[in-house]
């Protein structure tokens, strides 16, 4: 294909083309006459968490209904046959200054139409004069925003759509940095209290000795050092609103009779004391630990663990929801670019580590390493820029894959799996658990393999 812009002999083929276009820093958008999406250079998996190939061939229509971005210009664009201009949000946080121009055929009927964006950090650059709009905000509130692109996680939300209208009390498991408390926030917005209080308390942050005057509050005298007026709690706070118990498991059991009642009869005393309060509340709980197993050790209330476990969520780790692990990145690469005002791009060699990561801290753990990459690195984030940690771990993984011996493979995904679970963890019983294997045959494996944990 030769091009007359272009001197020399060089001829522009398709790949080349398409080479050329998928290094530009613009997403680029090509739309029949149908809406339909004919081409999407590489700039889509940056702004949307999507590959090429989950797009090409869709209905625009159909990836602006499942909220991958907002406002859509291309009805504008199609209506008008002008070319028009508008700002976005996509569902991962980037914001895109978005230009829409339409190809018309002899009819002045609308052949294609070619959409560009730029991200709003490039832009605000380019035109450092041009501060209109720029204090505005897409969301008012991102702590109930689910970036996603698991059907594991998509299910879940469906599901917590229909509980949030009703009053019932939401059990949300899973492990440590799942995002149980976003989760948590995102009910209460859908909710039909979304208007009152949401507050939320850590159950395992705050002291035994404190935790009930933080939930209940206390009468003026109550005790040595109380308020002379007293001092509400949080329940009689948020009342009319919604109550996020964090880490649930960590209550003592003397409060844990305590909350039951509040759950079954909606009233409770604070501390020192006779009058009783009336709230109406919404529960939701949250916890890492095995109820069911605190239950029969006798270290949680059999009653109040169905009391919360009326509606039971479980929050699936990062590891079993790798498709989440591009979006959340890009995520939380574009939360920190704005909050330490920079444009950090992220290397393919970076993301490809990224994937094959097990993430046991799961996605708080990947928020934190954004930030630390944000903060640290180059204009480009590179695989360099990894802790040792993530780089060899994710090496191990690919030695395994490649040994052609049986049994050093099974010995060195033991020793693998040992060795990681045992970091974090730091305990034979909760390796055993995790495993899925017997106390003593954790013990075994750990002095086999983490010796030099052992000796530090």
């Amino acid at each position: 294909m030769k091009n007359p812009n272009v001197t020399g002999n060089f001829e522009m083929t398709l790949p080349t083309l398409l080479k050329i276009l998928d290094h530009s820093s613009d997403e680029i958008f090509v739309l029949d006459g149908e809406q339909r999406i004919l081409y999407v250079n590489q700039a889509c998996e940056r702004h949307y968490g999507l590959k090429p190939t989950d797009v090409i061939g869709k209905y625009n229509v159909d990836l602006f209904e499942k909220g991958y971005w907002k406002p859509s210009i291309v009805p504008v664009v199609y209506k008008r046959k002008k070319p028009c201009y508008m700002k976005q949000q996509t569902h991962i946080g980037a914001e895109l200054m978005t230009s829409a121009v339409p190809l018309l055929n002899d009819k002045g009927e609308i052949e294609l139409v070619v959409i560009t964006s730029t991200e709003s950090q490039t832009y605000k650059m380019v035109k450092a004069n041009d501060r209109s709009d720029e204090s505005k905000t897409t969301h008012d509130d991102e702590a109930g925003q689910i970036v996603t692109n698991s059907q594991k996680i998509k299910r879940i939300l469906t599901f917590c759509e229909k509980v949030a209208p009703t009053d019932s009390t939401i059990l949300i498991q899973g492990e440590s940095g799942t995002g149980k408390g976003v989760l948590a926030h995102f009910i209460h917005r859908i909710s039909k209290r979304k208007s009152s209080s949401f507050l939320t308390i850590n159950c395992a942050a705050i002291p035994e000795e404190l935790l009930e005057s933080e939930l209940f509050g206390y009468s003026k005298g109550a005790f040595t050092g109380a308020s002379k007026s007293g001092k509400p709690g949080l329940i009689e706070v948020a009342n009319g609103g919604t109550v996020f118990l964090d880490e649930i498991g960590e209550m003592p059991l003397a409060l844990q009779a305590k909350l039951l009642q509040v759950i079954q009869d909606k009233q409770f005393i604070p501390i020192g004391g006779s009058e009783v309060k009336k709230v109406d509340i919404r529960i939701i709980a949250a916890t890492n630990r095995n109820l069911i197993e605190m239950v029969n050790d006798k270290r949680f209330r059999e009653d109040l663990f169905y009391r919360l476990n009326v509606i039971d969520v479980h929050l699936p780790p990062l590891r079993e929801r790798k498709e989440d692990i591009i979006p959340l990145t890009y995520n939380f690469l574009n939360k920190f670019n704005k909050k330490y005002h920079e444009n950090k791009v992220i290397s393919e060699d970076c993301l490809n580590i990224l994937l094959h990561y097990a993430w046991p801290g799961n996605v708080r753990q990947l928020e934190n390493l954004i930030e630390r990459l944000v903060v640290i690195s180059d204009s480009i984030i590179q695989k360099e820029d990894l802790p040792d940690i993530i780089t060899d771990s994710v090496e191990q993984v690919t030695q395994i894959a490649f040994s052609t011996s049986l049994d050093k493979t099974i010995d060195e995904t033991k020793r693998l799996l040992i060795r990681k679970s045992y970091q974090t963890y730091k305990s034979s019983r909760k390796v055993a658990k995790d495993l899925g294997i017997s106390q003593t045959k954790a013990s075994k494996l750990i002095r086999e393999y983490c010796q030099d944990f052992l000796n530090n």
